[in-house]
């Protein structure tokens, strides 16, 4: 199957003066089967083995989770308090000894996220008004992922009720939210190996 279309996201004004290189990118995917296939749970077993204590100590000076930390401190969240994606996914691995599955579309994201270093979420692209974007939240100076419609997700945050994925979604909308100093290969890499994982079974 050939990979889907890229869907460069919009950035309001005001945060792409501030923030020039900071994009979204989103694709369509289509919704995976409810059980976790067994290439996806031998494929987390593989990374709990090669992400050791001594590589997850090490993360947070490698490119792209630093890049991350460095974008975490400018708008304004501590990283080591609320953890980048990739430092939360290491502590997690540390603290129970392996990566969990809990369900193709979770080990999919988790399988991307730990490969790149780049987070991927998932909306009910259904529900989805229009093309993804990032603005701040009026009367506040707090990052949302919007649609037409509003706020879809908290920038880095959950997924807001009404696109989140659920028994009903028919297909999905992955995004990739790039900080700046990460290059555009593993914001692709990320969106592509998540798609790639949910309709081959990993």
């Amino acid at each position: 199957m050939s990979d889907p279309p890229l869907d460069e996201g919009w950035i309001e004004r005001e945060l792409a003066l501030e923030y020039p290189h900071l994009r979204l990118v989103s694709i369509a995917a289509p919704v995976p089967e409810r059980r976790a296939a067994p290439g996806l749970r031998e494929r987390l077993a593989l990374l709990s083995d090669r992400f050791h204590g001594a590589r997850a100590l090490a993360l947070r000076r490698e490119p792209v989770p630093a890049a991350y930390r460095v974008f975490f401190r400018h708008i304004g969240l501590d990283p080591d308090v609320q953890r980048t994606p990739v430092e939360a996914a290491a502590l997690e691995r540390l603290v129970r000894g392996g990566f969990e599955s809990r369900g193709p579309l979770d080990d999919a994201m988790l399988i991307s996220l730990v490969e790149t270093g780049v987070p991927v979420w998932a909306l009910d692209d259904e529900r989805v008004d229009g093309p993804l974007g990032l603005r701040a939240e009026a009367g506040s100076s707090r990052i949302v992922v919007a649609d037409a419609a509003g706020p879809v997700a908290a920038l880095f945050g959950d997924v807001e009720p009404r696109c989140r994925p659920g028994r009903g979604t028919q297909r999905l909308r992955l995004f990739a939210v790039a900080a700046p100093g990460v290059p555009a290969i593993h914001v692709e890499e990320a969106l592509f190996g998540c798609f790639d994982a949910l309709t081959e079974g990993g």
